[in-house]
């Protein structure tokens, strides 16, 4: 899997962050179906090259999201469904998401136009990887 996961660590992003984004990039895309297992930390960070404690990181808030879950003794795997949340919620965590992706935006001097474009091409590149093309 780790092949498909990538950590730069001149990114100003945590890497327990790009990890954390990866993966859900991988499950979004369908790259990681429901069910399918996760290397173990220490498998990761060695894969990554990255202190086990960061994988451990970005596993720990994947799981408290929903979209991955630990089976005592077995190991760490995509959740089975997609976290059920209340449409509160979900707006909330979309309006968080959407905050944090119009300050970045905003902050590099895109237009909203831009941003906007550049959303649509990230929908349509999952939509592609969903469907095993390329974008």
């Amino acid at each position: 899997m780790s092949h498909a996961l990538h950590v730069d660590p001149t990114d100003a992003t945590p890497i327990w962050a790009q990890i954390e984004a990866g993966v859900r990039r991988l499950v979004a895309c369908g790259a990681l179906t429901a069910g399918a297992p996760l290397p173990s930390v220490r498998e990761m960070a060695r894969e990554l090259r990255v202190n086990p404690a960061t994988v451990a990181k970005g596993y720990q808030r994947l799981v408290e999201s929903g979209v991955l879950e630990v089976r005592r003794g077995e190991g760490t795997f995509v959740a089975l469904a997609p976290p059920v949340l209340d449409r509160e919620h979900r707006l909330k965590e979309l309006g968080d998401a959407a905050s944090r992706y119009a300050a970045v935006a905003r902050t590099l001097g895109a237009s909203r136009g831009d941003a906007d474009e550049a959303l649509r091409a990230a929908w349509h590149r999952l939509d592609a990887e969903r469907k095993g093309g390329r974008p």
